[in-house]
């Protein structure tokens, strides 16, 4: 068993300081979580599946990671990204099997770190427990976004939407330039994270293009107006409880 690194925890560390006002000894807390060597998993290949019983807490290092269910007859839906700093499901380890499945998009890295570990460290660091109780909580609220995108949004407004989410998600971890970051994910991706067809898909973007609200080429995306793609997707940040840390 290996210690996880400085730079692997960076990311993570970032996340929860926006929650919660940390100091060096949350994160040498983390330092001191024992994982095996660090997991690779292919792009489009499964970190878990759906009905295995999960055992391990994961946290991805490098790489964008998906949760979905699948349809017996194939049909698939995507219900959320996992992105560097990110617990695959934070939780997972008191279910008895898994209801979902985890995927990698691209090649991945991660830790699995186990549960009692795991408990050990977050029970000696109060602050740290607040903020990954806050980081579930935003989950939740993402949830609940992408619900309402794909019941109420428009096919522009939920692109919009989740092109900002993943811009001001990206920043929080150091992970975005400007308005830019690295964009890895295919359409088919897209179209199954909003319910589109590839061909409604395609015409959105499109359409996003021609209006100057974002540039997507070789796997980076630029939006072109933040302001005005928020109000596109008529955004409202609260869910992401960025600032929750200043307002602490």
């Amino acid at each position: 068993m290996t210690t996880l690194t400085a730079a692997g925890i960076e990311p993570l560390f970032r996340l929860l300081g926006r929650y919660m006002p940390l100091q060096e000894e949350d994160r040498t807390a983390l330092l001191t979580l024992e994982a095996g060597p660090v997991c690779v998993g292919d792009a489009r290949s499964d970190i878990a599946r759906e009905g295995e019983n999960p055992s391990v807490v994961r946290l991805l290092v490098s790489g964008w990671a998906c949760r979905y269910k699948d349809l017996p007859d194939g049909r698939r839906q995507i219900v959320g990204f996992f992105l560097p700093g990110d617990f695959c499901d934070l939780n997972i380890y008191i279910l008895k099997e898994l209801d979902h499945s985890i995927g990698a998009l691209t090649a991945v890295r991660y830790y699995e770190i186990q549960p009692q570990q795991f408990q050990s460290v977050i029970e000696e660091r109060p602050q740290l427990l607040r903020a990954l109780l806050w980081h579930e909580m935003v989950t939740s609220g993402i949830q609940r976004e992408w619900l309402l995108s794909i019941g109420q949004r428009s096919p522009l407004e939920r692109l919009a939407h989740l092109f900002v989410e993943l811009y001001y998600r990206l920043q929080a971890v150091g992970l975005a330039t400007g308005h830019s970051f690295d964009f890895p994910i295919t359409q088919n991706h897209l179209a199954e994270a909003n319910g589109l067809s590839l061909v409604h898909l395609n015409r959105t973007l499109q359409e996003m293009r021609r209006e100057g609200l974002i540039e997507l080429s070789d796997k980076q995306l630029r939006i072109g107006d933040l302001d005005r793609l928020k109000r596109v997707a008529m955004f409202n940040s609260n869910y992401l409880h960025f600032n929750r840390a200043e307002r602490a």
